[in-house]
């Protein structure tokens, strides 16, 4: 392999001769920019988990980064080029001598419009964390299923998918055994960690097996860290999917989305991960929602990796305070992870334009355990419920007594799937009548879970207000139907009346007193 690495060097000092040209090295390749352009070199290197040490086999890897992220990615993802040396010694890209190195051609983007970037810029709003939450949602329903990925040539019974389950025991002990090495982390603390992500993965791994059966196990990105989504034309882009070996790819689509979510929480971004999530499950499957159990022991592993990754940042003999701090922020984010609280239930009631809605986003992202509460919305059952999108309006027959006690049917049903898998859960609807209040009481009394129940009102004008003001929402009610509910018989409530004709602030405030005080 000097060999390779010789003529590598000659390549580099060659395109870095370009005026310029920026070269930005990882521990697998070497990035050349020059205006618009970039130009990915894999490093003549030998890994546990990846192999470049042969020209063929950079090629090989170079056009499968292409054929697996040029369909993420199309406006950065081009082709393969050859870099030739030319009969007079000279070496060029696209040239007619004879190929000694290749490289992914790729368009530069700006680095500062990754994701990472826009977090700590404090630029990662809900509606940027939708429009996320859409694209791995997309990539994950066009991701393939491969029933041959991780049995790779050897004889095996098991599905991709069992497989994959069957190897995350010897991925936490991976994880062990890096944080270790390390040294700079507490012995005592890996190995409890370790210890809980075990116990965890007993506790959820029939449900994985199923998960697998049932096609959730896909051919996903398997990268997918805030540095590895940009920002382009206002539209996040997922980039740098894992090439050199599909089994690391292969997983639980909520492996994969743990990631992200994770990553958020440790970049201080607690709304944007429960966007994320929320936006997700309600673009996805309803299954989903029944494998919450397994997302703490998901979200987890991903952390310890990122600790992981930042301490082999780490020159030799060198104790950067930056990396350090940052291993141990993914470390104790990792920790605290693996350990979820127990779940809650709260039901945010109220007439037409009370807030409900704003109310419950923003109550969300601080409900326990980690990344907040699933938020379930009648408005949105009731689309889902005549197959329609969320922005469509439905006739009036839609809202008939039978259609809107369906409704409520479903809405227990769905937060009795998210409770019954450790997960809290915030139901947004009128609750207008006693008994559907009473359905989510009982409810929350089966599920051994606390009930904060919440009951907005505001005046006529300024419910009406609200409503006139919306666009785009899944609500059908008009300033007409307000009116209409202002003759609704409420009878006794039995939750907190929360006067919500102030601001949305002191709405939240008032509502986290009353949740508070209901402990």
């Amino acid at each position: 392999m000097a060999d390779e690495t010789a003529i590598q060097d000659r390549i580099f000092t060659a395109l870095c001769a370009h005026p310029g040209v920026t070269r930005i090295d990882t521990h697998a390749a070497s990035v050349f920019l020059e205006g618009t352009r970039a130009l990915k070199i894999k490093r003549a290197v030998r890994f546990p988990f990846l192999d470049y040490s042969t020209l063929e086999k950079r090629k090989a890897a170079c056009e499968e980064e292409i054929r697996i992220n040029r369909p993420l990615a199309p406006q950065i993802y081009h082709r393969v080029a050859a870099i030739t040396e030319e009969p007079d010694g000279s070496i060029r890209v696209d040239g007619h001598g004879r190929p000694i190195e290749y490289a992914v051609d790729m368009s530069r983007f700006d680095e500062n419009r990754t994701l990472d970037h826009l977090a700590k810029a404090g630029l990662l709003d809900a509606d940027l964390a939708s429009a996320v939450a859409r694209a791995i949602a997309a990539s994950h329903a066009a991701a393939p299923r491969d029933e041959k990925t991780w049995a790779s040539g050897e004889t095996s019974d098991e599905t991709s998918g069992e497989a994959w389950a069957s190897s995350i025991p010897a991925l936490i002990d991976g994880n062990t055994n890096g944080l270790r090495k390390g040294k700079h982390l507490a012995t005592a603390e890996i190995g409890q960690l370790g210890k809980a992500s075990h116990e965890a993965f007993k506790r959820v791994r029939a449900l994985l097996d199923e998960r697998s059966r049932r096609g959730f196990v896909r051919r996903c990105h398997g990268d997918l860290h805030l540095a590895n989504i940009v920002l382009i034309d206002r539209q996040p882009v997922l980039f740098d999917a894992i090439e050199f070996d599909a089994r690391i790819a292969t997983v639980d689509v909520l492996y994969d989305l743990a990631f992200t979510l994770m990553d958020l929480l440790c970049h201080a971004q607690p709304l944007a991960a429960n966007v994320v999530l929320n936006q997700y499950l309600a673009g996805t499957p309803v299954e989903n929602l029944d494998a919450l159990s397994a997302l703490p022991l998901f979200m987890s592993i991903r952390a310890a990796i990122r600790a992981q990754v930042a301490l082999a940042r780490r020159k030799p003999q060198s104790d950067d305070p930056g990396i350090l701090d940052e291993s141990r922020r993914y470390f104790d984010l990792a920790r605290a992870l693996i350990h979820p609280p127990s779940p809650r239930l709260i039901a945010v009631g109220g007439l037409s334009g009370t807030g409900k809605t704003v109310l419950a986003r923003a109550l969300a992202p601080a409900v326990t355990p980690a990344p907040g509460a699933v938020v379930l919305r009648s408005d949105v059952v009731r689309k889902q419920m005549f197959g329609v999108k969320d922005t469509d309006q439905l006739p009036t027959s839609a809202y008939q007594p039978e259609v809107t006690e369906r409704v409520y049917e479903t809405l227990a049903q769905h937060a009795r799937r998210v409770l019954g898998q450790g997960h809290s859960a915030i139901v947004d609807g009128v609750f207008a009548r006693d008994f559907e209040r009473d359905a989510f009481s009982a409810l929350a009394r089966e599920c051994n879970a606390p009930l904060s129940g919440l009951f907005l009102v505001a005046d006529l004008a300024t419910r009406q207000a609200r409503i006139g003001s919306r666009h785009g929402d899944a609500s059908d009610a008009t300033q007409e139907v307000a009116a209409l509910q202002e003759h609704y018989n409420i009878g006794h409530v039995g939750w907190a009346t929360i006067d919500a004709s102030g601001t949305p602030e002191q709405t939240l405030w008032s509502c986290r007193d009353a949740i508070a005080e209901g402990k």
